[in-house]
């Protein structure tokens, strides 16, 4: 089973609850307030390696949490941070929101990491809310609570070369010969049901070449395996592609060849328009030698073509040297161009009034959120504090602007006030 695209749950963690805490100390009658603040959540940061070359880890295990933050203390003892998650993929992994659908990560290099998202920041304790007028603070701020998220992982390739072509035209038997890889080959349709990588060496020149497996005539619009893998084509730097010469399937090299161009130009001009280099295979069979003459007299001004025989070893070192050669004049492939889509937290000084039904008004935005946090409903100190800040912020002034009379309904952090003049 191979596995490249796939959705996945992830969480950071939480930040810890600050402490309310009072010193104690003989001796010492007023020692003030020292709870400690709580803890930052951890991160998830998404790596990429060389190690993983499929997303199939992901098809079990969904759910990605960090470690939440630890609460404070008294002492002013502050919450331990939670770890940071890290979380392994291949290679060439993009990494979208499903809700926005916007990209957040490229991960098309080595040891590449990206911080998908942020953990929660810890509350503070109650010594940070002492004052000459409250110098006995019995309320804190809790952490700030992340919420779970779905993303999308999709695998895209990273390799110099792709190759492309029907099935069973010698794809694979090519990259057995002039790699180390060993895909598996036998002379049936889809015997390659995932892309396979390999290192080309030759000399102190080197590149990554692909078998990209399942193209046929429709591919681009879901035959056979060819729109499942197509994405792979996308990253490579140039294409080389494999044609049975001899026919020995009954098919018409010359068709087959239109074919598979046919196809990736649907897919896309990016593909399209990647340069192209031919290999005429099976040259040691029967029929191969007039297919051979016919296809070059049709294509032999356009495109480079090299009679091989995969099985024999034969003319594969020729290509080879072409190919070097080629990437030598292609552009380097550079990272894809886009923002990154970052999950924003709200800013803590917005806000905006809501109105409902007849006198009923709702304050919502960061401000609400950072606030609500230090909200204890059942503490006086704590609710005094709360009914300040709204006010110093300019919220009640904007409540009256909106229509806000006396015995209506006010909603904040989902607590309602009915409103007194």
């Amino acid at each position: 089973m191979f596995i490249d695209k796939v959705r996945i749950f992830i969480k950071a963690g939480d930040g810890g609850n600050g402490a309310c805490s009072f010193h104690t100390e003989k001796y010492v009658p007023n020692g003030g307030p020292d709870g400690g603040d709580g803890g930052s959540g951890g991160d998830v940061i998404f790596r990429a390696t060389s190690s993983l070359n499929t997303l199939n880890n992901f098809y079990y295990s969904k759910h990605f949490r960090a470690e939440n933050g630890e609460n404070g203390a008294g002492k002013n003892c502050y919450g331990k941070c939670g770890k940071d998650l890290y979380v392994d993929v291949p290679v060439g992994t993009l990494i979208r929101d499903v809700e926005t659908g916007n990209l957040m990560a490229d991960l098309d290099e080595d040891g590449k990491e990206e911080i998908i998202m942020k953990g929660g920041i810890g509350g503070k304790g109650n010594r940070h809310f002492a004052n000459a007028r409250r110098q006995t603070p019995r309320f804190y701020q809790y952490g700030v609570k992340t919420q779970e998220k779905m993303i999308e992982l999709e695998l895209k390739t990273i390799a110099d070369v792709g190759l492309v072509g029907f099935p069973n035209v010698g794809k694979s038997t090519f990259l057995s010969v002039v790699s180390q890889a060993k895909p598996k080959i036998a002379n049936y349709h889809f015997t390659t049901l995932s892309p396979n990588l390999g290192v080309v060496q030759a000399g102190e020149e080197s590149f990554v070449m692909a078998d990209i497996p399942g193209l046929i005539e429709g591919a681009s619009q879901g035959a056979g395996l060819g729109l499942e893998f197509l994405r792979h084509i996308e990253r490579t730097r140039m294409l080389v592609h494999v044609i049975d010469i001899s026919g020995s399937e009954g098919r018409d090299p010359i068709d087959d060849f239109e074919k598979i161009n046919e196809e990736l130009r649907q897919y896309g001009e990016q593909v399209a328009g990647l340069k192209q280099i031919v290999i005429a295979n099976k040259t040691d069979m029967y029929g191969a030698e007039e297919n051979l003459a016919a296809f070059k007299k049709k294509y032999g001004k356009k495109y480079k073509i090299f009679a091989t025989s995969t099985v024999m070893h034969k003319g594969v070192e020729e290509v080879v040297a072409e190919i070097i050669e080629t990437l030598k004049t292609l552009p380097r492939r550079t990272s894809q161009d886009f923002v990154p889509y970052k999950y924003q937290t709200a800013n803590p000084n917005e806000f905006k009034i809501v109105k409902h039904d007849a006198g009923v008004y709702e304050v919502v935005g960061g401000l609400v959120d950072s606030l609500s946090r230090k909200i204890a409903v059942d503490n006086v100190d704590s609710m005094r504090f709360f009914e300040k800040e709204l006010q110093a912020r300019g919220v009640y002034d904007q409540l009256k602007k909106a229509g806000l009379k006396d015995g209506d309904t006010v909603i904040i952090g989902g607590v309602d006030f009915d409103w007194v003049e």
